[in-house]
């Protein structure tokens, strides 16, 4: 076991700056190129932690803001804090409360000092400032805390952008200066929306403040993809390389695959539990809906060849049956092998790394999924 927010980078691509890597947490270490599934409220949607652990992730994320509004913070630290609340054994990582500032925008008001939300739930007022966001990570006793920022919307113009920096900055500064866990490791994230310079500025400032992590905030907003990845190019080239980068809340695979391109670690994306709950399937070449009439008598696999337990024990007719039926099985089963799907595409990025061929393996995964598209 090494010692919490230890760096290893094990491979490097020809060609870019792809890596393959291990991060080292208080829980274990967690490879990378990695996908780590989205448990808001200490759950991942209709997953146990058993099945996780199964699937193989080491990792999953919860949410600052929405742990303190519910259960609230006390609960989760008298059940002996967030991994013991949840029975998750690995790595969880909590973001700050910072996105809320996005997705809540009609619910909140920013000052210099933080942010202060009605409650989605039932309107009670919540500050959340970067000393405040800080606490409930350390009480919670998560292995990455990031840093409090401002999550801009898209579009966003130039002035506003530059204010979301500016407080972005200022927060992290802050952050940083707070008491955390023992083991626990910090990650500043950048912001700056589609302004080069602005997402520049910050990643050098944020590399200035000792975390040992850096996160790509900002993005996948509503911006088109071609965006997306150039705000993610030029964030990641400001970040020192011997430290892990983390670009938030992007999932469809290719974006993954051109990230990864780019020198990105980390993801995150409700996209596999979020999709499987509208009853769409992810499979090597993309995604179909399983709810279809045209499944309704299908006797294959949700995706031939695979190994999940849903490939393996059940047939489209009748998955497509527990979902239109709003059986909860049915879901569940769409869940687990959605993120089996992606934990196997995880995998095989890190085998393309580790056996020298990541380029090749980008090139052929592109050329596929451009025919199939």
């Amino acid at each position: 076991m090494k010692t919490p927010g230890t760096f290893e980078i094990l491979n490097t691509a020809r060609g870019c700056p792809a890596r393959r890597g291990r991060l080292w947490t208080a829980h274990g270490p967690v490879e990378t190129p990695v996908f780590m599934p989205v448990g808001t409220q200490g759950t991942v949607k209709a997953m146990s932690p058993a099945e996780l652990d199964e699937l193989g992730a080491r990792i999953v994320l919860g949410n600052t803001y929405h742990l303190n509004v519910r259960p609230g913070i006390e609960i989760i630290e008298t059940c002996g804090g967030l991994h013991r609340f949840m029975g998750w054994p690995h790595a969880v990582l909590t973001d700050s409360g910072g996105y809320q500032v996005f997705s809540l925008a009609r619910l909140r008001r920013i000052t210099e000092e933080g942010v202060t939300f009605h409650s989605h739930l039932d309107g009670t007022l919540t500050f959340l400032g970067p000393v405040e966001a800080m606490a409930i990570q350390r009480r919670l006793g998560a292995d990455i805390a990031m840093a409090f920022d401002e999550c801009a919307p898209y579009p966003c113009e130039r002035e506003y952008a530059c204010q979301a920096v500016r407080r972005t900055l200022s927060w992290a500064a802050l952050s940083a200066e707070q008491p955390c866990a023992e083991g626990q490791l910090r990650f500043g994230i950048v912001q700056g929306s589609l302004y080069p310079d602005l997402r520049e500025r910050c990643g050098l400032e944020l590399a200035r403040m000792g975390f040992e992590g850096h996160a790509i905030g900002g993005v996948s907003v509503g911006e088109p993809e071609d965006l997306l990845l150039g705000a993610a190019r030029v964030s990641a080239a400001a970040l020192p390389p011997e430290k892990p980068r983390y670009l938030m809340g992007v999932g469809a695979m290719r974006q993954i695959v051109e990230a990864v391109a780019a020198g990105i670690d980390m993801f995150d994306c409700v996209m596999p539990t979020r999709f499987a709950r509208n009853g769409t399937a992810f499979t090597r070449h993309g995604r179909y809906p399983v709810k279809a009439g045209e499944y309704k008598e299908d006797t294959r696999p949700v995706e031939e060849g695979c190994g999940c337990y849903a490939c393996t024990h059940f047939s489209r007719a009748y998955i497509r049956h527990l979902v239109n039926a709003n059986e909860i099985l049915g879901i569940r089963l769409l869940t687990l092998h959605n993120l089996h799907r992606y934990m196997e595409f995880m995998r095989e990025i890190r085998a393309s790394l580790e056996q020298g061929s990541f380029d090749a393996w980008r090139t052929t995964y592109m050329q596929q999924r451009n025919q199939e598209s």
